[in-house]
């Protein structure tokens, strides 16, 4: 970001909007803005799209990471002069990514770099059903995007094991590894819940059971401990241990766990070339952010990649917002801004704030993390199923270790997504953590049961990682692991970081959150539909006109696959 391009200025200078960065949140409040006719300039310091939704290739994923671990600076502006009016508050990086660990294991992948579009934010799906599809076709973005199905969920444990999740009437009789008491079992229990759905009087849940626990009604209903498993956190897709109230973040109640599953019930089969509940799209994750970015533009937004925001201007009177400062030393100016987490607000050293800038100081800052999400992305040139491509794979809580209390969810996605070359697999990790140690165990339980890790050719780190030793069997980072699987796919490349779990906030100064710990966007779509309304009250997010007719929408249903 040293040497700035030489911008023309932009024209003109004053919008309704401005926003920074084209992360998911930001792309689609941007794009709702446009379409309720506000005059939008969307703005991004990378040469790319996404942020941090954005699917990169493996060349530069690492270098993303590197430099969202470390606070930074502004860059310096083309332009310094004071403004009688206004003060200045330089914008500058908050780390955000830590105990980075990149490794590769073989050469092989050095002529396919730029092959590879990886997820940032990964794993991630869609459910047939969710928000977020109804999002996509409700504003026309599915114009931008294609999807494919995922072939299936399963359940694994530490010893390698895959066992399907039966989710649905068919699969449940198919189902081999089943006995004819829990296959009658599992069949009661959908019955009931569809029956209470459909609004059956013989088949409603009491609203005493729909307050309870989610996994004290399952044990009423005399379910075993695997169909519970099944239930709770390959359906439901629970975060934390339901069984132990002791170290549960997040107890589920019956009304929203019912709620959860007929999400994935109305999703197997909602589409007619999806044959199960869950979608991938072609080319990554980062292909969202740029379908609402493209959707925005339609409607006027104007964008500027590669232009970092160096400050922001406030009226020296008041204290309130007025405009940014751009490095290439234009003022524009906008009625309200919205920030990547990215971005912190910090005074010029030296600079003795006005009182009324001075009260509303506190207001600048983003609100406190809450707790840590770590990733894993790592490529193989086997399916950890051999006859399956593109599936999802739970680790309930206790599945891997006894001290497990969240879930760690896998997904591999192979070529045929556009994601990797021919012959190549991705296999997205993650889980909930309270902190860096506790989020790597987690992961290296996970690689150490599907994958022979063979010593490492390079290594690059940011954090004392590559002295670590052995425990419980876990992957090291200098090269020490486990004796070799018979049968078990090598591992090529790895990346592990964990992430802070950022919150949005509205005040003075708007910004959007980082990617949550979920499967899928139903929280964060929520938290952005929530931020749109506090700052457009009177506007309407992506309201139906019979006018607007999309070109590739034909009966009204999103494509899964092409």
């Amino acid at each position: 970001m040293d040497d700035i391009p030489p911008y023309p200025p932009i024209d003109p200078t004053t919008f309704d909007l401005i926003v920074i960065g084209t992360g998911l949140p930001e792309s689609i409040i941007a794009a709702a803005a446009s379409t309720a006719s506000k005059s939008v300039l969307h703005l991004d310091p990378n040469p790319f799209y996404g942020s941090h939704f954005s699917s990169l290739p493996l060349a530069d994923l690492p270098s993303f990471l590197f430099s969202h671990s470390t606070s930074s600076s502004p860059p310096p502006s083309a332009s310094s002069d004071e403004h009688h009016h206004f003060s200045f508050l330089d914008l500058s990086t908050r780390p955000l990514y830590s105990s980075i660990g990149i490794s590769s294991f073989s050469t092989d992948l050095d002529q396919y770099s730029r092959k590879f579009n990886l997820d940032v934010a990964g794993p991630r799906v869609f459910f047939c059903a969710d928000k977020s599809i109804e999002l996509i076709l409700n504003n026309g973005a599915n114009q931008y995007m294609e999807f494919k199905s995922i072939d299936a969920t399963f359940v694994g444990d530490n010893k390698g094991n895959l066992l399907n999740v039966p989710d649905s009437r068919a699969s449940i009789f198919k189902d081999k590894s089943l006995g004819l008491m829990e296959k009658n079992l599992l069949m009661r229990f959908f019955k009931l819940v569809q029956g209470h759905l459909a609004g059956e009087e013989d088949l409603k849940i009491s609203d005493e059971d729909l307050l309870s626990p989610f996994v004290d009604f399952l044990n009423k209903m005399g379910l075993p401990h695997k169909i519970k498993s099944f239930i709770l956190y390959a359906i439901a897709m629970a975060d934390y241990d339901q069984e132990d109230t002791g170290v549960c973040g997040d107890l589920l109640k019956t009304k929203d766990g019912i709620d959860r599953l007929a999400l994935y019930n109305a999703s197997i089969g909602r589409f007619q070339n999806a044959s199960g509940a869950l979608l991938y799209p072609i080319y990554g994750q980062g292909e969202l952010s740029q379908a609402f970015c493209r959707r925005a533009a339609v409607k006027g937004c104007i964008y500027v990649l590669r232009m970092p925001v160096t400050a922001l201007l406030v009226d020296k009177d008041t204290g309130c917002y007025k405009g940014v400062k751009l490095a290439s030393g234009q003022d524009i100016f906008s009625q309200k801004l919205i920030l990547d987490p990215t971005f912190k607000v910090t005074l010029p050293t030296g600079s003795s704030p006005s009182p009324p800038l001075q009260a509303k100081l506190p207001f600048f800052s983003p609100k406190d993390d809450r707790g840590k999400i770590v990733r894993g992305i790592c490529i193989t040139k086997t399916s950890l199923k051999p006859d399956m491509s593109n599936f999802l794979v739970v680790y309930p809580p206790r599945s891997l270790f006894p001290e497990q209390v969240t879930s760690i969810r896998l997904l591999q996605i192979a070529s045929n997504l556009a994601v990797c070359p021919p012959g190549m697999f991705v296999l997205y990790i993650s889980a909930l953590c309270n902190d860096d140690d506790q989020g790597k165990k987690l992961v290296h339980a996970v690689i150490n049961t599907f994958l022979t890790v063979p010593p490492p050719i390079n290594s690059e780190s940011n954090a004392a990682v590559q002295s670590e030793t052995v425990e419980s069997g876990c992957v090291v980072q200098d090269g020490t692991a486990e004796s070799p699987g018979e049968g078990k796919p090598t591992l090529l490349w790895s990346a592990l970081y964990s992430q802070e779990l950022t919150l949005g906030q509205v005040d003075f100064i708007c910004s959007t959150p980082m990617p949550d710990g979920k499967l899928n966007y139903d929280n964060l779509i929520d938290a952005t539909v929530k931020l749109f309304k506090e700052i457009y009250p009177e506007a309407e997010f992506f309201p139906q006109t019979s006018s607007e007719n999309h070109e590739d929408d034909g009966d009204g249903d999103v494509s899964p696959e092409t």
